[in-house]
């Protein structure tokens, strides 16, 4: 029977190549070591005593009262790699998720499974980069040195490594994906791509913090000046207002490239749109932020009122596929690959409630520097936790409603050899 259904496979979907039918049938899946395992356990309470040892010596040496300019040149780059490896540590708890749900993430994708990463790395990769930038930190703490710097250029050259180390595959596939998104509209759009510009939309926080960090390093090691610099002056205000925007710039430029190649689909100018609001939202923010009076109040909530309202109706609708009323399924749709079908109606409570966190911008608190940035910190780790979240829903509608967009198949493999291999 099994040599009747290869023999069937063969000649109908690998046009009687027989080794291309084996790749399908047989696949070769790459031997799991408990090594990844054990390094990640390792590296987490490698972190977790790290961090301890460096909240008591930054509260033994009063550091965050007595030093002012601590908060302003170390966080932003400890914010970096905090927020980097949360997104990845989040990015490992989705291949989880996807694994355990039977969504072929590789496949959507179009990532090799020989080579893409699996969840274990992905919390390695989450965990080693923390305990590297948290020992950095107790060693700037106790040396009073700029040591910590050094660790952004490590990771950059970690990045660009031309060695087959350090998943050499993932990171050059991460680089081509950045270009494209970078020289938007050139490049076509592939699936991997807009997901990656969305989760850049997530990450402008981090993004900012990148901008400040190298201008620190610029003006006090290359031209002298003091860390006020990049704060004070229009030039850097100005390059950060830029960052701030080109997310959603990129976005936009995809919608707009993909609305041409898809025959004028008028979903993907909506789409576009939608960046666009939230590229307008943002401008009124930092608009209220230097001039705080009650027009630019009034004209900040009704943008950003505005642009939620566009990017929840977005998020529910078109990337989940949910609150479909006609569906069997109240409020959802369908198809559901979770059995539990509440598990989709707190999703949607929860994303709401996440997407409102621009309310904090127009209250104005009162909070000394050391709260401004603890409360600046937890709610660019919230939207990338929102991100996270939003990931398992769009990729589960993906699978369920519109693979076929971005590839032609005859067939649509769930991942079933893998889960045998990892689990």
């Amino acid at each position: 029977m099994g040599d009747e259904v290869e023999s069937i496979f063969t000649k109908h979907f690998a046009s009687n190549d027989r080794k291309k039918a084996m790749k399908f049938l047989r696949p070769q899946q790459p031997k799991e070591s408990h090594i990844i395992t054990f390094l990640v356990g390792l590296f987490t309470g490698s972190f977790v005593t790290l961090f301890t040892v460096y909240a008591i010596l930054a509260h033994l040496c009063g550091i965050f009262s007595s030093e002012s300019d601590y908060m302003e040149t170390v966080y932003p780059i400890f914010s970096v790699f905090a927020l980097i490896s949360l997104h990845i540590f989040l990015y490992g708890c989705n291949i989880l998720a996807w694994r355990g749900c039977r969504v072929n993430h590789n496949f959507i994708f179009e990532f090799s499974p020989n080579t893409a990463l699996k969840y274990r790395d992905a919390f390695l990769i989450s965990a080693s980069l923390m305990t590297a930038v948290v020992a950095a930190l107790v060693a700037h703490l106790l040396l009073r040195s700029a040591g910590v710097y050094s660790q952004q250029h490590v990771f950059t050259v970690l990045l660009l490594l031309p060695f087959n180390v350090f998943y050499r595959s993932t990171r050059y596939c991460f680089l081509r994906v950045i270009r494209n998104i970078i020289f938007s509209p050139l490049y076509k759009v592939l699936m991997v791509d807009f997901f990656m510009a969305d989760q850049l939309t997530s990450q402008i926080p981090l993004l900012r913090h990148m901008e400040l960090a190298t201008c620190y390093f610029m003006v006090s090691g290359f031209k002298g000046q003091p860390y006020e610099t990049c704060t004070r002056s229009q030039q850097y205000k100005l390059m950060a207002y830029i960052i701030s925007f080109l997310p959603y710039y990129w976005r936009a430029m995809q919608c707009l490239r993909r609305y041409m190649e898809e025959g004028y689909d008028m979903n993907q100018l909506a789409n576009a749109g939608k960046y666009i609001s939230a590229m307008v939202a943002a401008a009124a923010r930092l608009k209220y932020a230097v001039e705080g009076t009650p027009m630019w109040l009034g004209i900040v909530i009704l943008t950003s009122t505005g642009a939620t309202l566009y990017q929840l109706f977005w998020d529910m609708v078109k990337d989940w596929g949910l609150l479909d009323l006609g569906s069997s399924n109240r409020f959802l749709r369908d198809e559901l690959i979770l059995k539990n079908k509440s598990y989709y109606y707190v999703s949607m409570c929860l994303n709401f409630v996440l997407r409102l966190a621009w309310i904090e911008s127009v209250m104005r608190l009162s909070l000394n520097q050391v709260e401004h940035r603890l409360i600046d910190f937890l709610l660019a780790s919230l939207e990338i936790i929102r991100r996270g979240h939003w990931n398992f829903y769009r990729l589960e509608n993906e699978q369920l409603n519109n693979a076929d967009k971005f590839r032609a198949v005859k067939c649509v493999p769930l991942p079933f050899s893998e889960m045998v291999s990892e689990g």
